[in-house]
């Protein structure tokens, strides 16, 4: 009986190391779902269009309670009128309605902002992803010496 289960498990093992070697020195294929492979083209995708990185915004208001999206969004539009080259984001973070302004690439440039802002609304400045804005293509730097136009 002990000679039959030591068989059996010398075979197995023998079996196993058999069957490895042979994958190693094969071809292996891969294959799944196309649905599977078109959800991730398409998340590929979006992720192109929405790029963000990060950076700073000013926060401007929290509310909560009753009419706090109305008041949200009063607040956007004062902003907005008052700070037109700023973009300004009305955001739920249930259950606060929170009102951030810019996109602002470093700590600095927000500082500077925050200062204007003050005239007329507090702020806090907080890390946040931001929308960055292109630069303009003079400006590009060419990565190589066939990139750039002598």
């Amino acid at each position: 009986m002990k000679k039959t289960i030591i068989f059996l498990c010398t075979a197995l093992c023998l079996a196993g190391t058999a069957h490895s070697q042979n994958t190693k020195r094969g071809h292996t294929e891969v294959t799944g779902d196309v649905a599977v492979e078109q959800l991730v083209k398409k998340h590929i995708e979006f992720n192109e269009q929405l790029r963000t990185i990060p950076g700073f915004r000013i926060q401007i208001a929290s509310l909560s309670g009753s009419n706090s999206k109305s008041n949200a969004f009063n607040l956007k539009e004062q902003v907005s009128n008052a700070f037109p080259e700023q973009q300004v984001y009305v955001i739920y973070d249930e259950p606060n309605f929170r009102v951030k302004v810019g996109d602002f690439r470093t700590r600095l440039e927000a500082y500077a902002f925050l200062q204007q802002l003050k005239a007329t609304h507090s702020g806090t400045i907080v890390k946040d992803n931001i929308y960055p804005i292109p630069l303009d293509p003079n400006d590009w730097v060419p990565e190589t010496d066939a990139d750039a136009e002598y």
